[in-house]
């Protein structure tokens, strides 16, 4: 994300319980936890612009677990949807755009302690696209996969079919560009936003949750705005 979703930590698990408390401390608390974040970022292995505030964006920071990422072409992108469904399908952009279209406002939320207000986003609602597919009754959960070759993340199958997760092929009133994840990324409105997984180039049904790249480093499995608690629930 031009957000948490993808920052470098190949080692131990980054200070969250620090910076989760300065979570309600308000514009203080995120000027320390800013702080803070810089330090453990040089404590790991750096990333060019990691935590680097993008232009004309109301303060969405870039992180990526990669060195680089090499942008595709959206008329050349694809995601693809496997695993327990009834049809793997593989949608390209214009696939994508004759799917029912759902548009919606919401902050964006990092874990670290920065916020965006009013973000607005469009896509296809994520149950509109896994009924498209048709989801087997052996499915319990969705992983995401990006195509940095790194990143992974989860979902609970009801979670998932929540109206406000969205494969976002817009943001701010235009298309998602690369270093906001595009041409196509995840956005998942009511959690912090290393669940908003960018780059999407994969969805996949399983049985049960897959502990994603931050949930094997400590974070929550479940990360809902305000009730994350720090602990770490996330299966081995």
């Amino acid at each position: 994300m031009a957000d948490f979703d993808t920052e470098r930590a190949e080692g131990a698990p980054v200070g969250r319980r620090i910076v989760l408390g300065m979570l309600g401390l308000g514009a203080a608390g995120v000027a320390v936890g800013a702080s803070v974040q810089r330090g453990v970022n040089r404590a790991l292995a750096p990333v060019n612009q990691i935590g680097e505030v993008l232009p004309g964006t109301g303060g969405f920071r870039y992180y990526s677990v990669v060195g680089s990422v090499r942008p595709r072409r959206p008329a050349e992108h694809r995601v693809t949807v496997g695993g327990l469904v009834r049809e793997r399908r593989s949608f390209g952009m214009a696939d994508l755009a004759a799917l029912p279209q759902t548009r919606l406002t919401r902050d964006f939320q990092c874990v670290t302690g920065w916020r965006v207000p009013e973000v607005m986003w469009a896509g296809v609602a994520l149950p509109d696209l896994l009924d498209a597919v048709g989801v087997s009754s052996r499915a319990r959960a969705v992983r995401f996969i990006s195509f940095d070759g790194v990143y992974t993340e989860s979902l609970t199958l009801e979670q998932a079919r929540r109206r406000d997760v969205l494969v976002a092929t817009e943001m701010l009133g235009a298309p998602v560009t690369h270093d906001h994840g595009g041409p196509v990324r995840l956005f998942v409105a009511p959690m912090y936003g290393y669940k908003s997984l960018k780059w999407l180039g994969g969805i996949e049904l399983t049985e049960k949750v897959v502990s994603g790249y931050w949930e094997r480093r400590g974070y929550d499995v479940d990360a809902w705005v305000g009730r994350s608690n720090g602990r770490n629930d996330a299966p081995t």
